[in-house]
C-alpha cells in the first residue's frame, strides 16, 4: 500500500484563512442552530425567534426597534445573532427609482453588487454569490476582474432581506411592497458556490421565522454550465428555474465567449439541462447575450432553434451592456429582431430582456470595478 506525503500545515496560514471568515449571522444557520448559539451565551432559545422574526418577518435589524428584547441585552443578542455583513458604499437609482443597485464592501474588503428591479406586478432582486468570479468570460466585467472568494450563506441571503426592506419602504413606486422574484444572476458563478447557494435558497424559501418565505418556482439559479453541479441541483427537490448562459450554440465560438466549454462542450451541457428539466418539471432558461458581428449571425439562430426546438426551454435574448474599453458591442436592433423572428419560427420561445440600469452601470461587477479603481487611486 502506498502511503501519500504528508503535507506540512502552516498554522499562521491556517490562522489568516479562519480570520479571513465572515462572522457567523443568523442566516448561516436554521432555527435550531441559532437556539444553540444563544444558548452558548447563556440566551433562552425562543429570544432567536424574536430575533428571526424581526429580521426575516419585519425586516427589520435595528437593534432599538426590536422593543420585545429586554433593552439591557438588545446589542448582546443582535450582536451575536446580527452582526453587519454587508457595509453600503454606494446606492444609485434610475427608471425613475424602479431600478435600484447596491455596491457593498464585505468585512475583509471584498466588494460584490446586487439589484433590485420594480415592475408593476412584481419586484425581483439579483444577488451575487461571489466576489468577483473565476469563469473568465471575456465580455463581462465581473469575469475580466477574476475571483476574489466565495461569499457565506449569510452574505448572500443579506442582500435579498436588504432589498426586500427597501421595496417594503414603498420607495419603488408602481411596484408591489413585497419582494417576490430573487435570480442569482449578480456577481460569481452560482454553482461553483455550490453548498452555500443551496442553503441560501432554502432560507430564502424556508417559511418565516426560518427563512424569508419566498416560493421556490421565483428563484432563478444562473450557471455557465457546470454540468455536474448541474446535475447534483436536480436531485436536490427544489423547483427553482435553471438558466442556462448559452452565449453560442457552436463549441467553437463558445470556447471562446465561456471558457468553461473547453470542460463541457455545448452537447453535455443541453444534455444535463434537459436532464434537470426532466426531473423538476421546470422550464431551462436560455441566457444569450447579443454581441455584435459575434454570435448574431442568422445561421447561428437557426443552429440554435434546432438544438432546443422541441424541449422544454425559453431563451432569454440579452442585449449586451458594453464595459467600458471593451471590444465587445451590442447587436443592432434590426439584427436582433431577424434573431428572435428565427427562434420563433423554429417554434422555440423567445423574448428580449427588459434594458435596465444602462445610467447606474447597470452591468455585472461594472460598478464594483469603478470603486475598486477608485480605491487603488487613493491607496
Amino acid at each position: 500500500m502506498t502511503s501519500l506525503p504528508m503535507i506540512p500545515v502552516d498554522p499562521d496560514a491556517a490562522a489568516a484563512r479562519r480570520a479571513s471568515l465572515p462572522p457567523r449571522h443568523l442566516a448561516d444557520l436554521d432555527l435550531a442552530g441559532r437556539q444553540a448559539l444563544l444558548a452558548e451565551i447563556g440566551e433562552p432559545a425562543f429570544r432567536a425567534r424574536q430575533i428571526s422574526t424581526h429580521y426575516f418577518g419585519r425586516l427589520v435589524r435595528d437593534p432599538a426597534l426590536m422593543t420585545d428584547l429586554p433593552a439591557a441585552a438588545r446589542e448582546r443578542l443582535t450582536g451575536t445573532l446580527l452582526p453587519r455583513l454587508l457595509t453600503p458604499v454606494r446606492e444609485l437609482a434610475c427608471d425613475d427609482g424602479a431600478t435600484r443597485k447596491a455596491l457593498w464592501r464585505l468585512h475583509d474588503g471584498s466588494l460584490v453588487e446586487s439589484v433590485l428591479m420594480g415592475y408593476q406586478d412584481r419586484v425581483t432582486v439579483c444577488i451575487s454569490s461571489q466576489a468577483g468570479c473565476g469563469m473568465a468570460c471575456p465580455f463581462c466585467a465581473t469575469g475580466q476582474a477574476g475571483l476574489t472568494r466565495n461569499l457565506s450563506t449569510a452574505e448572500i441571503v443579506d442582500q435579498a432581506v436588504y432589498l426586500a426592506g427597501v421595496a417594503a419602504s414603498g420607495v419603488v413606486a408602481g411596484s408591489p411592497a413585497r419582494l417576490s422574484h430573487v435570480v442569482f444572476m449578480g456577481m460569481g458563478e452560482p454553482l461553483a458556490n455550490y453548498s452555500r447557494v443551496v442553503a441560501a435558497i432554502r432560507r430564502l424559501t424556508a417559511p418565516a421565522p426560518e427563512g424569508l418565505g419566498l416560493s421556490q418556482r421565483h428563484i432563478t439559479v444562473s450557471t455557465v454550465g457546470l454540468v455536474p453541479a448541474i446535475r447534483r441541483l436536480a436531485s436536490e427537490d427544489l423547483s427553482v428555474t435553471l438558466a442556462l448562459s448559452l452565449h453560442a450554440p457552436d463549441d467553437e465560438l463558445r470556447d471562446e465567449l465561456v471558457p468553461v466549454n473547453q470542460r463541457w462542450k455545448v452537447a453535455e451541457v443541453l444534455d444535463a439541462a434537459w436532464d434537470y428539466a426532466a426531473r423538476t418539471g421546470r422550464r431551462v432558461s436560455i441566457e444569450y447575450a447579443m454581441i455584435r458581428d459575434v454570435n448574431d449571425q442568422p445561421w447561428r439562430a437557426d443552429l440554435l432553434g434546432r438544438l432546443l426546438a422541441g424541449r422544454l426551454a425559453h431563451v432569454n435574448l440579452i442585449p449586451l451592456n458594453p464595459t467600458p474599453g471593451s471590444r465587445w458591442d451590442a447587436s443592432p436592433k434590426p439584427v436582433e429582431r431577424e434573431f428572435v423572428r428565427r427562434l420563433r419560427a423554429a417554434g422555440v420561445s423567445t423574448t428580449v430582456r427588459d434594458t435596465r440600469g444602462r445610467e447606474i452601470d447597470g452591468a455585472c461587477g461594472q460598478l464594483a470595478a469603478a470603486e475598486g479603481e477608485k480605491d487603488e487611486a487613493t491607496a
